[in-house]
């Protein structure tokens, strides 16, 4: 009797123990699913909050600039106002908002010389996320997992693996020049590269735990040899196995060829192979989630990689092939090794300050892009529509442009092909088909009562349209801003070549004196006799400025709130931000900073 019950149990523990792991995944399901939805919540509220901000700050900046339209001086009660800072959002500012990570480096690349680029650092809200997104994922990848247990190994295979395939969601978004989340957030594509690269990092990281635990269950509940043989067998005979070893190894291969030493060094033969290696990953994963649920999440991943590429394939062939014909870029070689290039687009755009485009010209950079920042734009009117033509400065950026321009340094690579063709025609010039991706971003600086702009070298090309643009929206007076200062850093006079026809424009422009000051500062003059102001509204001064005497002196007759921009090289950035942050708490000043990474 004793003998018939022992082998009725035998014979019935393989459907007990089918039963405690049917549950025990059932289980895991549930909480992965949790997971997801969690972390789902946690990027609607990161957007969310970010969203409230952005438009409340929109919307303050527009009252200001209707409450100062008739409102000049510093003594005037309204630009008054707004010129005095609140005590706690200014201490937000000084040591979240604008600070570096550390005690002023931020922009400033680490360089181990003049070749090898080691990178940048983040600045304190950016690690703040970072770290905080970090945590997020190594907190959900141990959570509710019996680490006593020899199930761990099933259940964190299952949490990584989910957890690597969400993370792809977000990291296929960020990498899109078309994220409709640049506009809506008013975040730049700069910081949005940035957090892509280091999601991918994250992902990569949850792959190697994924393989990790896929490889320790094997060898920790079989032993070494048997497991070493299941591992072997399983990669030979399972396609399940083989592919998520092949997107396992192409994460790895990824994270590798990523390393900022190698982008900036190689950055055409990188660019090619981070595209191959993201499409053998996502085909390998496709296929080895084939049949499961998180395939659905990986579909969610491919869908915003697809759809931003058809909206790039769209706006090449929109702006750029028309009646008119392809896009036609003219091109002059300028003294200092730069680049002066004139684009004839098949399709006209509303030229603004702040925009920046993506310039192919297939005779020298095949398919490749180079983001360049619009310097320049020239409108016509449109003799078929009378009711269309600019009447007044007011409508300046109203109207569609004919032609953009905007001004290119000599690098490598790109640069270095298009100044040596644009050297080789001289005088005749240089013209050749392109093509216009873009343009993308916008900027305003119209609800400032004083705006100073800083740039260095051909930093210059993103502050000239906001020049333009305060000038003559102050001659109209639908602005408040009341004082312009431009500050330019410059290696030698003949780089005044690059611009000379646009400032002389601007020069001319009714009003300019009332509120335009220029200051260049030439670090490396042939000699002293090339120095020399034209005017007191424009000073040529030898060396290099002191940026933080200058604010300071633009403090002490401060007209309503300051914006502050910089384009330029990372040390200058730097030096203003800092000063910046140490006067932010004496006078209302927000920080601008057109910066581009790779």
């Amino acid at each position: 009797m004793a003998s018939w019950k022992w082998a009725l149990l035998a014979a019935a523990m393989p459907y007990a123990l089918a039963e405690e792991e049917s549950a025990a995944e059932k289980e895991a399901s549930i909480t992965n699913n949790k997971m997801v939805k969690y972390i789902g919540w946690t990027w609607a509220g990161i957007i969310g909050i970010v969203l409230i901000y952005r438009w409340t700050l929109h919307l303050l900046q527009h009252v200001r600039q209707l409450a100062n339209l008739n409102h000049g001086t510093s003594s005037d009660g309204r630009q008054r106002y707004f010129s005095i800072p609140d005590e706690r959002w200014a201490r937000f500012k000084r040591h979240w908002l604008s600070a570096p990570l550390l005690r002023r480096r931020h922009n400033k690349e680490f360089r181990l010389s003049a070749a090898i680029n080691v990178g940048t650092l983040p600045g304190r809200m950016q690690s703040f996320f970072l770290v905080g997104y970090f945590a997020l994922n190594i907190t959900f990848t141990v959570w509710k997992i019996d680490w006593s247990s020899s199930e761990f190994y099933h259940t964190g295979l299952s949490r990584t693996g989910i957890l690597a395939t969400l993370n792809m969601v977000p990291l296929f978004l960020l990498a899109g020049r078309n994220n409709p989340l640049i506009w809506l957030l008013g975040i730049s594509f700069n910081d949005f590269n940035m957090i892509h690269r280091w999601i991918g990092r994250i992902c990569v990281f949850e792959a190697v735990a994924h393989a990790g635990f896929w490889f320790g269950g094997k060898v920790f509940t079989n032993g070494a040899e048997k497991g070493y043989k299941m591992i072997a067998a399983a990669m030979a005979n399972s396609t399940f196995i083989l592919t998520g070893t092949i997107g396992f190894c192409a994460f790895c291969a990824l994270l590798l060829q990523s390393p900022s030493i190698i982008r900036h060094a190689f950055y055409e033969t990188f660019l090619h192979l981070h595209i191959a290696l993201a499409i053998t990953a996502v085909v390998a994963v496709w296929m080895h989630l084939d049949g499961m649920a998180a395939q659905l999440i990986l579909l969610g991943a491919l869908i915003c990689w697809i759809f931003e590429r058809l909206v790039r394939v769209y706006l090449i062939v929109r702006n750029n092939f028309g009646r008119r014909g392809m896009t036609k870029a003219q091109i002059e070689a300028l003294p200092g090794d730069a680049i002066r290039v004139t684009l004839h687009t098949a399709k006209k755009w509303k030229f603004r300050p702040g925009q920046h485009i993506y310039l192919y010209i297939p005779s020298i950079g095949m398919w490749t892009s180079h983001p360049f920042s619009l310097a320049w734009s020239e409108e016509s009117p449109d003799l078929a529509n009378e009711k269309s033509l600019p009447m007044s400065r007011q409508d300046i950026f109203s109207a569609k442009t004919t032609s953009t321009s905007l001004i290119i340094r000599r690098r490598t690579g790109f640069t270095d092909a298009l100044y040596k063709k644009a050297e080789a025609a001289d005088k005749v010039g240089l013209t050749t088909n392109a093509c216009v991706e873009g343009p993308y971003g916008h900027e305003s600086f119209q609800s400032y009562g004083t705006v100073m702009l800083f740039a260095a070298g051909v930093g210059i090309t993103h502050q000239v349209p906001h020049v333009r643009d305060l000038v003559a929206a102050y001659s109209n007076g639908t602005c408040a801003t009341r004082k312009v200062v431009l500050v330019w850093i410059i290696q030698s006079p003949e780089h005044l070549e690059w611009i000379r026809p646009w400032m002389t424009s601007i020069l001319g422009m009714e009003k300019r004196r009332e509120i335009l000051k220029i200051l260049l500062f030439v670090t490396k003059p042939r000699s002293t006799k090339e120095i020399h102001s034209p005017s007191a509204s424009v000073q040529m001064l030898p060396g290099r400025p002191e940026v933080s005497a200058l604010i300071a002196k633009e403090q002490q007759s401060q007209i309503g709130a300051m914006a502050i921009s910089v384009c330029g090289t990372g040390a200058l950035s730097d030096d203003v931000r800092r000063a910046m942050r140490d006067r932010c708490e004496y006078t209302e000043m927000d920080f601008f900073e057109e910066a581009f990474s790779w």
